[in-house]
């Protein structure tokens, strides 16, 4: 008489957040990165080219260039970001590497925070090099400090990380991850007050400005470009930022598939 021995218990996925997981995470991107000169130039280099492209076809209204030179440089490493991050994802799943880990004791959570520690590494060097470019190559016009101007380029970075992130999990290829930018980003950009005062614009599209991120990471860059100290708006601001990214963090730990795309 044969007797069937029970299967052992597969292991219990890992939930809570872990430090060494998360790390190691982030090592295993960056190690990765590293392999890849493309991509490090189009995070390091592309905002900082820009910010340079715009000064000189402003160069003979500078004043100009100090208007809307301290808004782009929030804009600019959050659309790189957003770019970078959600195809590299995108390439993790299509390669089988996202089902891979998944098997292991790795939590989404481990795998979400240790991809937004990493790009989170490079989003603060990409802002340090396009803040001290603007500041003190190009004569940016600041009255606050060039280290809050840093802030909220580095948020910026950082909330590009988390949408990346977030809509890697509903594109199936990497032209689709890119097809999500004029449906996530530009909104944004028309509506941030960049182009036109936010309140000069039809109410309907002033009350959608009011929930979009992007509209207070421009309004924090004003607030440094206008004031010497940090003000309670500019306080707001950075947070309203801050807390988006972490919700959109959140948000893509929850979406995130374990099978391939």
């Amino acid at each position: 008489m044969s007797t069937t021995h029970p299967a052992p218990p597969a292991p219990a996925p890992a939930r809570a957040l872990n430090l060494s997981r998360t790390t190691a995470t982030a090592a295993r991107v960056l190690r990765q990165l590293r392999h890849d000169p493309r991509t490090i130039a189009l995070m390091l280099l592309v905002p900082c080219v820009m910010l340079f492209l715009l000064r000189y076809v402003f160069d003979g209204s500078p004043r100009t260039f100090d208007t809307i030179g301290a808004s782009l440089l929030g804009i600019f490493p959050l659309i790189t970001m957003f770019l970078v991050t959600s195809i590299a994802t995108l390439r993790e799943r299509t390669s089988g590497t996202l089902e891979r880990l998944l098997a292991l004791p790795l939590g989404k959570g481990d795998l979400i925070a240790g991809y937004a520690l990493a790009f989170g590494a490079l989003a603060v060097v990409q802002s340090a090099l396009a803040t001290g470019l603007a500041v003190w190559f190009l004569d940016l016009d600041v009255t606050g400090s060039p280290w809050l101007l840093l802030l909220v380029a580095l948020l910026d970075a950082l909330l590009g990380t988390a949408l990346g992130l977030f809509v890697s999990a509903f594109a199936a290829s990497e032209f689709q991850a890119v097809q999500f930018m004029p449906a996530v980003i530009f909104p944004q950009l028309l509506l941030c007050g960049l182009f036109t005062p936010r309140d000069t614009m039809h109410p309907a599209l002033e009350a959608v400005s009011d929930v979009l991120p992007m509209s207070y990471a421009v309004d924090g860059m004003n607030e440094v470009l206008r004031h010497t100290d940090m003000t309670a708006a500019f306080v707001r601001d950075v947070l309203v930022v801050a807390g988006c990214a972490l919700l959109v963090l959140g948000l893509g730990a929850a979406t995130l598939r374990r099978r391939t795309a």
